[in-house]
């Protein structure tokens, strides 16, 4: 899950574009996609350096073992008992600043009138699927836990990927999709990286309250 997610950058939303004009003075203006983020995009990330949160570009997904794609989530519960993320989520923690992300929800569609909930099934309903962004109710941002690996590229070149972890659904999510991102409150970011006693706390925590829209 959590296979796309939106950094718009409406004129509203000081927070979003206050990080990608950062981005953009230090490392050009391509340095980051924003709209819609797919998997192996480079997205802003916030780290520590130097005791402040700074944004930078870095590429989503870690490489699979085999080369064939990317891994872009990993469960909270079990990442530090994972090898391929023990040490990342140990040593380099980051902050994925978002404003949603989607999901896909079951629907039928008797008479062309559509139904977005899974115990509202009809006889002879053809069963398709919707596209939702989802967010904290009335907050324009959303901010997801991750980690950042290290790997060797096919150049020789080390390089810099980020992870999304992720938790059980909360009640508000739970009807469209069994998980979703571990989310970070705006006070959480520097805990989160600096802190392993945070960190432990976040990773059993309860789902976040959600919205679709």
């Amino acid at each position: 899950m959590c296979a796309r997610y939106t950094v718009f950058t409406e004129e509203e939303i000081i927070e979003i574009r206050s990080i990608i004009a950062e981005v953009s003075r230090k490392f050009g203006d391509d340095a980051v996609a924003t709209g819609e983020i797919s998997p192996t995009d480079h997205a802003p990330i916030l780290t520590m350096d130097g005791g402040c949160l700074v944004p930078r570009p870095v590429s989503w997904g870690f490489p699979k073992w085999d080369g064939k794609g990317v891994l872009i989530n990993a469960r909270s519960e079990s990442a530090l008992e994972k090898p391929m993320f023990a040490e990342a989520l140990l040593t380099r923690r980051c902050v994925i600043p978002s404003t949603g992300f989607y999901d896909w929800a079951n629907y039928r569609e008797p008479e062309a009138q559509l139904s977005l909930f899974p115990d509202d099934i009809r006889p002879n309903a053809k069963p398709q699927k919707i596209k939702l962004r989802f967010r904290r109710p009335n907050e324009s941002m959303l901010y997801m836990a991750g980690m950042i690996g290290r790997f060797t590229g096919a150049d020789g070149q080390e390089k810099d990927c980020f992870i999304i972890l992720t938790t059980a659904a909360s009640e508000s999510m739970a009807r469209f999709h069994d998980r979703m991102p571990v989310i970070l409150t705006a006070d959480e970011h520097e805990d989160w990286i600096n802190s392993d006693t945070f960190m432990r706390e976040v990773l059993v925590r309860e789902g976040s309250v959600l919205e679709s829209c």
